[in-house]
């Protein structure tokens, strides 16, 4: 396995895990962590045994505070944009990535770092943990998915609420606002992520990457669309491997074995 710097990628039973490991600068996006991470998720996305990502920080304090500013400031206006274009490649290719990921928020998630778990499709936060895009604060905006990720999830009037104010919220008011699934003690939530890793590992990996595309596709188009690429998706799926595999195992009261995706096509 490649070695990493300012990162861990490990894989066991289905459940690869990567955590930030710059627990000194807050895990914040330098422009080594940023290729470092994006190094992680092409090997991800090239198959083998990972069924689900669960991404989480090092340390207490933070999951991702977003870009790396003490970095930033010494770069001129285009090493700025590059870092940016690095960032939202980044998360577009996290959000791609065709096994169900999960945001162990494990402290701060602020600026490029929520917008990071923007891009996980299921989100956990430790109960101290807060959440924010300060950016208007110090003249920029949300550049790596946020103004377009957090709408979809939390709608408008509160992504414009956390975005103008530049404030932080809880994760008890980011519970309430359906901008995490599920909030535990710091002590707990990493059992608390893998539980749910483990429980999505052992499901269908091929009707996961199926069921993930149709719903992301379907926010982005029109219901008929949508509904035409569910239908296309369903008729492959009857004729799968895997539901073979998933009605012989109900028929002799079993659990299902299916085996890994390993590069078999979605589209």
């Amino acid at each position: 396995m490649t070695h990493y710097e300012q990162l861990d990628l490990t894989i066991a039973d289905g459940i690869a895990t990567i955590t930030l490991r710059r627990p000194e600068r807050l895990n914040a996006l330098g422009v080594q962590l940023v290729n470092e991470l994006m190094a992680a998720l092409a090997t991800l996305a090239e198959g083998g045994d990972a069924r689900v990502l669960v991404l989480t920080g090092a340390g207490e304090r933070a999951f991702c505070t977003g870009a790396d500013l003490k970095e930033r400031a010494a770069m001129d206006a285009s090493a700025r944009w590059a870092h940016n274009r690095a960032m939202n490649d980044c998360n577009n290719q996290l959000a791609r990535l065709p096994i169900p990921t999960i945001a162990a928020i494990n402290g701060l998630a602020l600026g490029g770092g929520l917008e990071l778990a923007l891009a996980c499709d299921l989100r956990l936060a430790a109960e101290h943990a807060q959440l924010g895009l300060p950016e208007v604060g110090l003249g920029i905006i949300p550049g790596a998915g946020g103004t377009q990720r957090l709408p979809r999830l939390v709608g408008p009037g509160r992504a414009k609420e956390l975005i103008f104010s530049a404030r932080r919220i809880g994760a008890q008011e980011a519970l309430a606002w359906g901008l995490v699934g599920q909030v535990a003690p710091a002590s707990e939530l990493p059992q608390a992520a893998r539980a749910l890793a483990a429980e999505i590992a052992r499901r269908s990996p091929l009707a996961l990457a199926y069921a993930k595309a149709a719903i992301d596709m379907g926010l982005e188009c029109a219901l008929e669309q949508g509904l035409r690429y569910e239908t296309a998706a369903i008729r492959a799926a009857l004729a799968s491997e895997d539901y073979q595999i998933g009605l012989a195992a109900f028929a002799a009261r079993e659990e299902p074995a299916f085996p890994p995706l390993r590069g078999r096509p979605i589209t």
